[in-house]
């Protein structure tokens, strides 16, 4: 469902958001003191503004409450981070969600009324260091400590064969889970065990960590 998103702060991580869910067809507007970052990216997404975004008045006069979500994006600038926050909340945006840098950071805009904290630098770190450490898996995503989403290329040794045959599901030799292939242009979500494994197809797969790096080396060893 298209949605109308606020995102308050352009540094890498605010333009790489308003860029995407422009993409995703929603209707964003970008926030930002600096008159060249608004210029920059006003070409690639719905409304770009320069502003004042710690400013009751100014966040009035844009009906920032008619927005479904705000995205504060502003990092360093705890104060700005905070008071920006505070107003989207007391102007009654139903979803606030909030950067932060460190964990007393987080811990504020909790307090205040965030609805959701994220850490991008954390989180990146994260994802980088399973990729760095998971052979051959080129994203990962962690759901809790050491269980995670990972995305791969299936290696040529497990095509023509079942998932069935090859050991995933729960209940399978690896206790790890495809839930989606890409295939070229194509997405099956939630395949059968007797989907059969094509050469170049994109598996994403779920499990603990250690299965995942298991399942890769011996798939990776078959092929060569």
């Amino acid at each position: 469902m298209k949605k109308q998103i606020a995102v308050i702060g352009l540094g890498r991580f605010g333009i790489s958001l308003a860029k995407t869910l422009t993409n995703l067809g929603h209707e964003v507007l970008a926030i930002d003191m600096d008159e060249k970052k608004i210029q920059d990216i006003s070409a690639d997404i719905t409304h770009a503004v320069q502003a004042d975004a710690t400013s009751e008045l100014v966040l009035k006069e844009l009906s920032i409450r008619s927005f479904d979500i705000a995205v504060v994006a502003i990092g360093s600038a705890i104060e700005s981070s905070v008071l920006c926050t505070l107003l989207l909340k007391k102007l009654g945006v139903p979803y606030v969600i909030a950067r932060a840098d460190t964990e007393l950071h987080g811990s504020i805009l909790q307090k205040i009324g965030a609805d959701t904290v994220i850490y991008p630098e954390q989180e990146m770190g994260t994802r980088l260091a399973q990729v760095v450490t998971i052979s051959n898996v080129s994203d990962y995503m962690s759901v809790t400590p050491g269980y995670g989403v990972a995305k791969l290329r299936a290696p040529d040794s497990l095509a023509g064969h079942k998932l069935s045959e090859l050991g995933f599901g729960p209940k399978g030799k690896w206790e790890v889970m495809v839930v989606l292939i890409k295939r070229e242009n194509e997405i099956i979500v939630n395949p059968g065990r007797g989907e059969v494994v094509n050469p170049g197809d994109i598996l994403i797969v779920v499990g603990n960590d250690d299965k995942v790096e298991k399942l890769v080396a011996e798939a990776n060893k078959g092929a060569s």
